[in-house]
């Protein structure tokens, strides 16, 4: 596709981009400038709400916005550090009085806010005002008030009027870390998706009480600090199960697909006919994978539901009653919004858009009578959410327990999928249309992808967010650091800026959107610091130098993966010089495991699924050149013998990782049983069984959490870090 030229672009197309944070231009991953083309600039700035057809709505798109910013009262929302005086403006009618102050938290009042007023537009003054440098970490609320005059018009930006009446203005403001605390010492953990490693006594694939016997047996025998696994996220309670953990139906709540049954404190009074019928279920969703090449997601699912609304019919006792009903008012309306849909998706289909359209709306009159109609269904679902969060604290309680100083690290996914719950809600007029449906994120066209890539998930409206007061974002970052030691984010990147693809685009024909990373950043840190937890950033692939000196400034560790640890000069990095503050690991759940990569075997899989790009030899070549690179470092350093095999070699690769400084060393599990097949093969859709692989030895033989202590590749690598 031809480069569209910067000459194409109008000036007030330019401008009005500039204005509402899309970037009309780019660097590429070959280091050349790539703009944007107007109709796509056009296309980007629709999905935002922004009409740009003609040059004349463009004009008038660019006033209406001045208009609105330099005649608001007070900013949509303050995110601010700690320990820094920060200014912001006021715009008050002209000759009137203005008194600020600030509400705590706690409920205090601070009205220590310096005034410095100026003459505005429209009548008006301006002034940059300071919040105290002195604030507690936190969120207040920072009110204004201007009398006597003109009121302002605080839903339309303020623009005055000629009431005489007083106007009152209010905003967040969220006072967060400088920094997050280092993490004490050193630790590695595994690093696995959870579904894929069943015990014995799970239901077909591997669920929280295994996750749990993971982080025990890991952290008594070897001394692991933690475990990663897969985000946890709500799927569709229905079939056919999205099976990427990657596009899940809400990132606010997890899915009770990993639920143990039996371990629901109200499973032990089922009577002996429903515990028979819970018996059968188990059978048929399967006891692991003995014999099965793929997990069957939606045969767990079905069986699973149904046990599970067994268990709900039991009266539960005086105190367990007591506990859910307050599970039900902390989560509020968040939890009934998702229980709603997941009681619609049941009755209606899993896409919200295919519904009758008067529920799409999950403020309609419609959706109301359903949800009073479905009432038994919308308990169920708060219900396993309120068994799902018990047994998800259980897992991070008996890994600390056991020693463990992070526990379990969850995975945060990049979105959600358009056809999902937070969808419904927060693309809805009630949910502040915080999320723009009319396009999705993805990646530009890059070495790996040089067509780019729509992950078919839709974005946060910068504007639309911040108007919400980031409400959306940081419930979200609670829920999820809630039962965490860390959180890992994916595609941290995305806080920055994000690659929007409007719909009916291919995915280079997109742009990036700028987000305010020191608010989004900001809110992370502060919701991490509130629940003592460790933040990751994944931000690999191309990424402009200052974004990772930021995020180290504010304490969110960055990713290294061995193979992608290069100089300037291409060559692999000695160990000593991986930086500091750091998640490292030798391989991840999207490339090849290492055994596999030792092997080659990547390239013929790659070359089967036809995601070459180049000739199979001189993929051959490269990739034998680049791994003999590293396997020289490792026999410069003593770390690897002459004619050593398969085992050791992955052994030594991890015994690089220990001579690294980073903080956190992580072990693809898979690679501690000579597993060959990657969880995921980025690029293909059903030309690879995707997150459907159960977890195998080298010789394809099924792997259970009990047999890891006696496995000795396992007991073997986990010694590398342990080995005293």
């Amino acid at each position: 596709m031809e480069e569209p030229r910067e000459s194409q672009l109008s000036p007030e197309l330019v401008r009005l981009a500039s204005a509402f944070g899309v970037a009309t231009e780019y660097q590429g991953w070959r280091g050349e400038s790539v703009h944007a083309a107007p109709a796509t600039v056009t296309a980007v700035l629709d999905a935002l709400g922004v009409d740009a057809s003609t040059p004349e709505t463009a004009r008038a798109a660019l006033a209406a916005h001045d208009l609105e910013r330099r005649t608001r009262l007070l900013p949509p929302v303050l995110v601010l550090r700690s320990g820094r005086a920060a200014g912001f403006t006021v715009n008050v009618p002209e000759g009137h009085r203005l008194e600020l102050w600030i509400e705590l938290e706690d409920g205090g009042v601070r009205r220590d806010i310096g005034p410095g007023p100026t003459r505005g537009p429209l009548g008006t003054t301006t002034g940059a005002h300071e919040i105290p440098a002195d604030l507690p970490l936190g969120w207040h609320t920072l009110h204004a008030r201007c009398t006597p005059g003109p009121e302002i018009d605080l839903g339309s930006g303020g623009v005055p009027s000629a009431t005489g009446e007083s106007a009152h203005a209010s905003c967040p403001v969220a006072i967060t870390p400088s920094v997050l605390p280092a993490p004490t010492g050193r630790s590695w953990g595994y690093m696995v998706q959870l579904y894929s490693l069943p015990s014995r006594r799970s239901w077909g694939i591997g669920d929280l009480a295994d996750l749990a016997d993971l982080a025990v047996w890991s952290a008594r025998a070897h001394g692991a600090g933690f475990v990663l696994v897969n985000p946890l996220h709500a799927a569709s309670p229905v079939p056919p199960v999205e099976p990427s953990p990657y596009l899940p139906v809400s990132r606010r709540f997890p899915d009770p697909m990993y639920v143990r049954v039996e371990a629901v404190p109200e499973f032990a009074y089922l009577t002996p006919v429903e515990r028979a019928v819970a018996e059968e279920l188990k059978a048929e969703a399967g006891d692991g994978h003995d014999g099965a090449e793929h997990l069957d997601r939606d045969a767990v699912r079905v069986a699973k539901r149904e046990a599970l609304a067994l268990v709900h019919k039991v009266t539960r006792s005086v105190g367990r009653e007591a506990d859910y009903r307050a599970f039900i008012e902390r989560e509020g309306r968040w939890l009934t919004d998702f229980a709603t849909w997941c009681a619609l998706v049941e009755e209606h289909g899993p896409s919200w858009r295919d519904w009758p359209e008067n529920l799409h709306d999950p403020d309609s009159a419609a959706v109301t009578a359903e949800r009073e109609r479905l009432a038994h269904a919308v308990d169920f679902h708060r219900w396993t959410q309120w068994v799902v969060a018990e047994q998800l604290q259980h897992a991070q309680d008996a890994a600390t327990g056991a020693g463990m100083p992070v526990g379990i690290v969850h995975d945060l996914a990049v979105g959600v999928h358009p056809d999902g719950a937070d969808a419904w809600v927060l693309g809805s007029e009630r949910g502040g249309r915080v999320l723009a449906l009319g396009a999705t994120g993805g990646a530009p066209p890059d070495a790996m992808n040089q067509i780019g890539q729509d992950w078919n998930q839709p974005p946060w409206h910068p504007a639309r967010l911040a108007e919400a007061g980031y409400a959306p974002y940081r419930e979200l970052l609670r829920a999820v650091f809630r039962h965490a030691g860390a959180v890992r984010v994916d595609h941290v990147l995305g806080l920055f800026r994000f690659w929007w693809v409007p719909k009916g685009n291919s995915p280079a024909e997109g742009a990036y959107v700028r987000y305010d990373h020191e608010a989004m950043v900001g809110i992370l840190a502060l919701e991490a610091y509130r629940a003592g937890a460790i933040v990751i950033g994944e931000d690999l692939g191309t990424v402009e130098p200052w974004v990772r000196t930021y995020l180290a400034e504010r304490g969110i560790l960055g990713t290294s993966v061995l193979w992608f640890e290069r100089d300037d000069k291409g060559r692999p990095l000695p160990p000593e010089q991986w930086r500091e503050a750091s998640f490292a690991t030798v391989t991840t759940h999207d490339l090849p495991p290492t055994a596999a990569r030792l092997a080659g075997e990547h390239i013929d899989l790659w070359e089967r699924l036809h995601l070459l790009v180049r000739d199979v030899a001189v993929e051959r070549a490269e990739d034998t050149a680049d791994r003999e690179q590293w396997l020289e470092l490792l026999r410069r350093r003593g770390l690897l013998r002459p004619g050593a095999g398969e085992r050791e070699t992955i052994e030594a690769l991890h015994r690089l990782l220990v001579a690294t400084p980073c903080r956190l060393l992580g072990v693809w599990l898979p690679d501690g049983i000579g597993d060959r097949r990657p969880q995921n093969v980025p690029g293909t859709w059903n030309q690879y069984p995707n997150w459907l692989l159960p977890i195998a030895d080298a010789k394809g033989r099924p792997v259970y959490v009990e047999d890891l202590p006696v496995d000795p590749r396992a007991v073997s690598l986990a010694r590398v870090f342990r080995p005293s």
